[in-house]
């Protein structure tokens, strides 16, 4: 008997809504519509930004302990609803069972950690007589919420991204308007039904759904919103930094992140470790490990582990519990993929393994003989492919993970400090993973990219700083 169909509703102003016009939430593995999901007219996104903007005074002014209680709860709730909303991230973003548990995990610190940032908001005091002209005066500055938030979020972590903007936002004092990616927009609803039963007051937080060219200009260009953060690629950061006016943006713009591998590697770490990288998530992480140096000393041990692994890796439903790799999140985006390999081919690659799709599912796909100018390497991917290239000196390798228009982070397997320290201080990447690839991540530290990759940081507390501005004080007796 085939599973019923939810229809869900909007949340705005501290009410469920429903609009005229919907769009199909489909699983992404098997292609079946299993929810819909109303699309936010425009009266609808106007009132969800009024909304805000009319909680904003009295949640600004809400105690700190109390935000803090507040995200505390939003954080156990999501805890006791682990299984069903992993469920919910396998069927519409196609991630496989034990990343999308994962994403829950992550999630439910990184409200924790939003909880204990909204007790540490605070500023300090400044020597204003270190100046003639400040003799006999107090200073001090503190930071205060900037007002309404707009978030514009991805399909890849449809939970934990969002948490990134959401659970920081509500920190500090601002309120919210949540923008989900139109293809996985149910995990952000039931996001907003834990918001209100942990007791977040109406209009501080709403949802809306719908594409980037309406809703989300509505809320780009809208005077009452203070900040907007964005997740996404380069070409649409640019469209909204253009279109925003003069307010704050934070923008996490992408990768095609590259590693290191050194001989004095510990390879028995290194080779799995690299293949998660890889192929997690089909490769749909802007830190995801696209371009892999490995020394020639050492390449043909290293390739031959790197394919033993990836030939282990199951491809399929992403809700069996062993599964590794799941469907990319449109066909197109896996018909994009299959044609650069193609590409990368005619031009001189080779396929070690993979290289095939069949509908929205790409094989974990490992390429040989690539070259710099290749698509598969200059540019992102956004799947799972990754290429080997053989280097002979170090300097060289470092110039190469360097020589990109993106500057997210990067990885380098080596024991030598000296090496360690040459890379960190060369390539020009918002994050250096030593002894681990590019696609490390915990959720309190700094996060955010240099050149294509973005402006600004994320991270709780960095995301928190990003979300308020500095009043200074002066005071004379």
């Amino acid at each position: 008997m085939k599973a019923p169909v939810w229809n869900l509703k909007l949340y705005v102003a501290g009410k469920w809504v429903s609009e005229k016009e919907s769009m199909p939430v489909i699983d992404k593995f098997t292609g079946e519509t299993f929810a819909n999901v109303p699309v936010a007219s425009r009266e609808t996104t106007e009132r969800a930004i009024g909304a805000a903007h009319e909680a904003f005074p009295a949640w600004s002014r809400t105690p700190a302990h109390k935000r803090y209680q507040l995200l505390s709860n939003v954080s156990r709730l999501l805890e006791e609803r682990r299984e069903e909303i992993a469920t919910i991230i396998c069927r519409e973003a196609g991630k496989a069972w034990k990343y999308s548990v994962g994403e829950v995990s992550r999630s439910v610190e990184t409200y924790r950690f939003s909880a204990e940032e909204a007790k540490r908001i605070h500023g300090e005091t400044v020597p204003m007589d270190a100046s003639f002209a400040g003799e006999g005066r107090v200073g001090y500055w503190l930071r205060t919420p900037l007002g309404v938030v707009t978030a514009i979020t991805p399909f890849n972590f449809p939970l934990n991204l969002v948490a990134h903007k959401v659970g920081p936002a509500l920190a500090v004092g601002n309120t919210l308007v949540l923008k989900p990616a139109s293809t996985t927009p149910m995990t952000a609803i039931k996001l907003a039904e834990i918001i209100e039963e942990a007791g977040v007051p109406a209009g501080v937080f709403n949802v809306v759904v719908g594409s980037g060219g309406t809703v989300g200009e509505w809320l780009t260009v809208d005077p009452r919103i203070s900040k907007i953060s964005f997740t996404g690629s380069p070409p649409v950061g640019e469209q909204i930094i253009r279109k925003a006016g003069l307010k704050k943006v934070t923008m996490e713009l992408g990768n095609n992140s590259g590693t290191i591998i050194e001989p004095d590697a510990d390879l028995a770490a290194a080779v799995p470790r690299c293949v998660m990288s890889a192929f997690a998530n089909s490769g749909q992480v802007c830190i995801s490990l696209q371009r892999l140096y490995v020394h020639k000393a050492i390449a043909k041990e290293f390739i031959r582990r790197f394919l033993e692994e990836t030939r282990k890796l199951k491809v399929g439903n992403p809700l069996e519990k062993d599964c590794d790799v799941g469907p990319m999140i449109e066909e197109k985006e896996a018909i994009r993929a299959e044609e650069w390999v193609k590409e990368a081919v005619r031009e001189g690659a080779k396929v070690l393994v993979g290289g095939k799709r069949e509908g929205r599912v790409m094989q974990p796909t490992v390429l040989v003989n690539v070259r710099t100018e290749m698509k598969v390497m200059c540019q992102e991917a956004f799947a799972p492919l990754v290429s080997i290239y053989e280097y002979g000196k170090f300097e060289d390798a470092v110039a190469m993970v360097e020589d990109s228009p993106y500057g997210l982070q990067a990885g380098v397997y080596t024991n030598d400090l000296k090496k360690a320290m040459y890379a960190v201080d060369r390539i020009n990447v918002g994050g250096v993973m030593i002894n681990d690839t590019s696609i490390f991540r915990v959720d309190h530290m700094p996060y955010g990219g240099n050149k294509l990759s973005g402006l600004g940081r994320e991270g709780v507390r960095f995301a928190c700083e990003e979300m308020t501005s500095i009043k200074m004080v002066m005071i004379k007796p």
